[in-house]
């Protein structure tokens, strides 16, 4: 029987598709996704797949095909860009000798290198295992053995594959257990972030479209930032303030096409900051011919967690490569795709579809646009004036007063004389409450300036 290799860092790619030739932008995405990985891609070679085969997915003829390939390029592992059952997995491996690994599991393996906080390692682990545990069948002669005939041990036992199966899914039981704590956590952090009345934003976007450069512009952060794909996979999240008070921006793992359903699942509580986000700040490479599809792929995985209804804000982001990418539109101020949109920061707002921001984070343009954007999607203007609290609403008086609202005080004979600055929303929110009548001025009558 065929052991794996523990070797495999030069790759070949194999690149099935159907119809026509395979698109050029899926070739180069998957052989970013091996570089990020650490492979070195030696080759690619595609494979027209019209009726996938059961057993290894390609047919005879294009296995020997990547098996000459394998031996002309000195290719140690086999990466396919489509996901394999555990049988085909295994039975390619045994004709072509060499470590074979579909798109599921080497994203897996990105985020198993990238994953840093207690946290992240835990949902890779959990994604891991789930990924394994259809795939231990191996071939391996010793898995069909049977425990007993020893003094001791006779009996029906198991064998040593049902075992292991047994040891995995008690360690995902494990794993979960400790995630649902670190869940219980998180979820008592965001009703913190509720309670502080701030509005929450997440960064989401397709991966590698500049979402950590862009966060850590805006709040000075130092969050791990890199031209390479799943550089983020830990949340981090930070207070940034805008025109008319402040938000809670949090950063967050990209997408891609095709993300497996077990790191959808495993990575539910990072998720989970974009589905409970009142605002997303949709990041989009700006230079990407394909930045069309980008959004139309990043719109589909936020419907699958739950977060499709969620207001967005496009960002595109990296408009200093536009200029780069074609001189000639910087002087035309539309970009190559044709868009009249200039390569300087500039804000549109499309009579119909969602409004858009055109910035460089790395060069820091456009971001006090952003962060205008934040205040009007948000609503975060703000009213001013002077009210009277009688005496007995002493609780809307100490509300004002947490939440830094009254700029000054003067205290009469019916309670107290208040000149007050607070956000439109929490104006109405107080409106409603105990004795806010006092503030219907402010609420029913023009609002302040922002």
């Amino acid at each position: 029987m065929f052991d794996r290799s523990r070797r495999g860092e030069t790759a070949l790619l194999v690149q099935p598709h159907s119809g026509g030739p395979a698109a050029p932008d899926v070739v180069e995405e998957f052989a970013e996704l091996a570089r990020s990985a650490g492979a070195t891609v030696v080759a690619s070679v595609p494979a027209r797949i019209d009726r996938p085969n059961a057993a290894m997915l390609i047919g005879s003829g294009k296995l020997e095909e990547v098996m000459a390939a394998c031996e002309a390029t000195g290719a140690d592992l086999v990466l396919v860009n489509h996901p394999l059952s555990p049988g085909q997995e295994r039975n390619l491996e045994k004709a072509l000798k060499r470590r074979v690994v579909d798109r599921t599991g080497l994203i897996l393996d990105i985020f198993s290198q990238r994953a840093q906080s207690a946290e992240g390692k835990l949902q890779v682990e959990l994604a891991q295992l789930r990924h394994m545990a259809t795939r231990l069948v191996r071939g391996w002669t010793h898995l069909e053995r049977q425990r007993g005939g020893s003094i001791g041990l006779r009996g029906p036992g198991e064998t040593q594959l049902e075992t292991d199966r047994r040891l995995l899914q008690k360690r995902v039981e494990q794993l979960q257990k400790r995630l649902d704590k670190v869940e219980v956590q998180r979820t008592q952090m965001r009703r913190a972030r509720v309670r502080s009345e701030l509005p929450r934003v997440s960064l989401v976007g397709y991966t590698n479209a500049g979402k950590s450069t862009l966060f850590n512009a805006l709040t000075g952060a130092e969050a791990y930032a890199a031209d390479q794909l799943f550089a983020t996979l830990d949340p981090t999240v930070r207070r940034i303030d805008v025109p008319g008070g402040a938000v809670v921006l949090a950063d967050t793992v990209g997408f891609v096409r095709d993300l497996p359903h077990e790191l959808v699942a495993a990575f539910r509580s990072t998720l989970s900051e974009a589905r409970e986000a009142d605002l997303l700040l949709h990041v989009v490479d700006a230079a990407d011919p394909l930045r069309d599809e980008r959004i139309a792929q990043v719109d589909a995985v936020l419907a699958e967690i739950g977060a499709g209804d969620i207001p967005q804000v496009l960002v595109f982001n990296k408009i200093d490569r536009l200029a780069a990418r074609d001189p000639e539109c910087a002087d035309a101020h539309a970009d190559p795709a044709g868009d009249p949109s200039p390569v300087g920061p500039r804000i549109d707002r499309p009579a119909q579809g969602r409004t858009r921001a055109w910035i460089s984070a790395r060069d820091g343009a456009g971001l006090d646009e952003v962060r205008a954007l934040l205040a009007e999607a948000l609503d975060l203007r703000h009213v001013r004036g002077e009210v009277a609290v009688p005496a007995d609403a002493g609780r809307l008086r100490a509300r004002l007063h947490a939440l830094g609202a009254v700029r000054q005080e003067q205290a009469t004979e019916a309670g107290w004389r208040l000149h007050v600055d607070l956000p439109h929303d929490e104006a109405r929110r107080l409106f409603a409450q105990p004795h806010g009548e006092v503030l219907r001025g402010l609420v029913e009558g023009p609002l302040g300036p922002t």
